[in-house]
């Protein structure tokens, strides 16, 4: 879905109170490449099958945070389209 219920554009200022209240997952003791420990903000990483993903300056060592900037659609969803 949608990150906005709304077109956030015509929200002005208002629109972080109208995020979708499933919009931010998070997900603890998820296991990852090694190289995820050295990613520093702002590296981009393809995850199979799930997305796009980048870097929180949020992250601390040992603690990464990683927003999905793009989601990847299965060709059995596509052809539902």
């Amino acid at each position: 879905g949608h990150l906005f219920s709304a077109d956030p554009q015509a929200l002005g200022d208002k629109w972080l109170g109208d995020l979708k209240a499933d919009s931010k997952v998070v997900v603890r003791g998820a296991v990852g490449s090694p190289v995820l420990a050295e990613a520093a903000p702002g590296d981009k990483f393809q995850f199979e099958r799930m997305g796009y993903f980048c870097v929180d300056p949020d992250s601390a060592p040992g603690r990464p945070v990683l927003n999905r900037t793009v989601t990847l659609r299965e060709a059995s969803a596509i052809k539902k389209l």
